[in-house]
C-alpha cells in the first residue's frame, strides 16, 4: 500500500491547513482504513463506494454516532478519495446525513458566574473567564499566546481559528484582572510567543480535554444542567451580548462567523425575550380578568 499519509501531508502543507484539521482528517481516515482492512482485507487505494457505504452503516448502526459526526467521517473519506486517489466523487452514492439541530442550553447569567467562581484554580478560572468574556472556542483559548492579550487596546487576538481565519475580539476588564493574578503566580520569566496556558508536556499548551473536564466537574458540583459544557460559555457570550443590545454584526465579528445570518438566525432564538423588551399579547392590560 502506498504511503497515503505522506500524500495527505503534502496537500495539507501546500494548502497550509490548520493542525487541528489535519489531526481530525488523519484520525478519521485511519479508522476507516482499519475497518476496510479488517472486514474486506483490501488495500486502501482499492476502496469502492460499497466499502464506504458499509462503513457509514457501521458508524450509524454499530457505533451509534450522530449525523454530524458521521458527516465529518464522510468529509475525511471524500478528501482522500478526490485529492489523494484523484477520483470523481459521486454524492448520490454517498449522501451526507441530515443533521438535527438542537438548540443549546443557555443558563442564566447567575449560573454562568457561579461556574466561573466554582474553581479556586486561577489558571482554570482565567481560561473559563476568557471563553465567556471574549466568546472564544475552547480550542482558541487553549492556543492563546501571551502576546495575544493586549491590555492597551483591550483586545484578544485569535489566530489560526476555524477555517484558518484570524480575528480580534474584546477583552473583559474582569478577565484581565484574573489574567494578571494568574500571571503573577505562574510566570517568573517569559517570551511573548510563549503559551498563555502551558500544558503538562514541555512546550505544549493546555489540553482542550482538560478545559472541558474542568467545566464538567464544576457543573456537576453545582448540580447544573448536564447539557452545559465549556462551549456553552461561548454561546452565552453571544446570547447575553445580544440581550445587552450589542449589534449582531459586532457579535459576528467577535465570534468569527463567516455570515451574519449564522449569528442572527441562531442566537435570536436563544435570547431571553423579556430582556429584549418583547412582551406577549396575553400580557396586555385587561387581557385576563
Amino acid at each position: 500500500m502506498f504511503d497515503y499519509k505522506q500524500e495527505m501531508d503534502l496537500y495539507f502543507e501546500l494548502k497550509d491547513t490548520p493542525e487541528s484539521s489535519r489531526e481530525s482528517y488523519f484520525r478519521r481516515f485511519k479508522a476507516f482504513t482499519e475497518f476496510v482492512q479488517a472486514t474486506n482485507n483490501k488495500a486502501v487505494e482499492d476502496i469502492t463506494y460499497s466499502d464506504i457505504q458499509q462503513y457509514i452503516l457501521y458508524l450509524k448502526k454499530e457505533k451509534a454516532l450522530s449525523p454530524g459526526t458521521i458527516n465529518n467521517y464522510i468529509s475525511a473519506i471524500r478528501f482522500f478519495y478526490t485529492h489523494v486517489l484523484d477520483k470523481e466523487w459521486n454524492k448520490k452514492k454517498i449522501p451526507r446525513m441530515k443533521r438535527e439541530y438542537n438548540l443549546p442550553v443557555i443558563p442564566p447569567k447567575e449560573d454562568v458566574i457561579a461556574i466561573l467562581n466554582g474553581t479556586a484554580n486561577l489558571k482554570h478560572k482565567a481560561i473559563l473567564a476568557l471563553i465567556y468574556g471574549s466568546g472564544l472556542r475552547v480550542s482558541e483559548a487553549a492556543c492563546l499566546k501571551i502576546s495575544d492579550i493586549c491590555s492597551k487596546t483591550m483586545r484578544v487576538r485569535v489566530e489560526n481559528a476555524k477555517h484558518g481565519t484570524n480575528r480580534y475580539t474584546i477583552l473583559s476588564d474582569n478577565a484581565l484582572q484574573l489574567l494578571r493574578d494568574y500571571f503573577r503566580t505562574s510566570f517568573t520569566s517569559y517570551k511573548p510567543d510563549d503559551w498563555l496556558f502551558p500544558g503538562q508536556a514541555p512546550g505544549a499548551h493546555i489540553n482542550v480535554k482538560s478545559i472541558k473536564n474542568t467545566l464538567i466537574k464544576i457543573r456537576n458540583k453545582l448540580q447544573l444542567d448536564p447539557n452545559i459544557s465549556a462551549h456553552t460559555l461561548r454561546h452565552c457570550f453571544a446570547t447575553h451580548s445580544l440581550e445587552n443590545g450589542i449589534e449582531p454584526v459586532h457579535i459576528q465579528k467577535m465570534l468569527g462567523h463567516k455570515n451574519l445570518s449564522t449569528t442572527t438566525n441562531y442566537y435570536l432564538q436563544l435570547t431571553s425575550k423579556s430582556l429584549m423588551g418583547i412582551k406577549s399579547p396575553l400580557d396586555s392590560p385587561g387581557a385576563l380578568k
